[in-house]
């Protein structure tokens, strides 16, 4: 998943193509899971449809990630990993749909384990020299983690419910928010000191 090169440090323009993807993914995370709470219940084709489009997205920004980290010779192996389990569990998710909320669970479970782990390892041995807004992706892949046994736990439950899945969405979303300010802080901190 991590490439053993050390990757350069990032430059300005980096840091400023993050921090905008940051935000457009926080924004987005916060309109998705009012919409999937609203309808958190029943798997209804609006929440069908809005659950399949969460790891579509997940898949867009990780392609502009690519791109922008290629530009800048940083490190992509962790992306590339992104772009495949997000694009697999859209097709889980597309079957699991039609076998009921207990089976999305799963599904966004095993994404949320094996997602946060990548974003633990890209996150902690990648990106942190240098760059001082990855702490919150760090702390966001092991909550991710550990969210994604406890979605598939709850898959077991009588009461299942996708209401927490746009309790994670939600918390994901701030962990980009949170990010973009400390990415937009060091950059701040940098033109000062030059």
């Amino acid at each position: 998943m991590a490439s053993s090169i050390t990757a350069p440090a990032p430059t300005k323009s980096d840091t400023a193509a993050l921090r905008r993807l940051y935000f457009l993914r926080f924004a987005f995370a916060t309109v998705w899971a009012v919409l999937v709470f609203a309808s958190a219940h029943t798997l209804s084709p609006l929440s069908a449809t809005l659950l399949v489009i969460y790891p579509l997205f997940d898949v867009a920004c990780a392609v502009v990630d690519i791109r922008s980290a290629k530009a800048n010779r940083g490190p992509v192996r962790g992306l590339y990993a992104n772009v495949a389990l997000s694009a697999l569990t859209t097709a889980g998710l597309v079957a699991a749909a039609t076998s009921g909320i207990p089976a999305v669970l799963r599904v966004w479970g095993a994404w949320a384990i094996t997602a946060g782990v990548v974003q633990l390892i890209v996150g902690a041995l990648r990106r942190r020299r240098g760059m001082a807004g990855q702490w919150p992706m760090i702390l966001s892949g092991a909550i991710s983690t550990l969210a994604g046994a406890s979605f598939i736990a709850q898959a077991g439950k009588t009461n299942a419910s996708l209401g927490t899945l746009a309790g994670y969405a939600f918390l994901g979303g701030v962990f980009f928010l949170v990010s973009a300010l400390r990415l937009g802080q060091s950059d701040r901190t940098d033109r000062i000191a030059v």
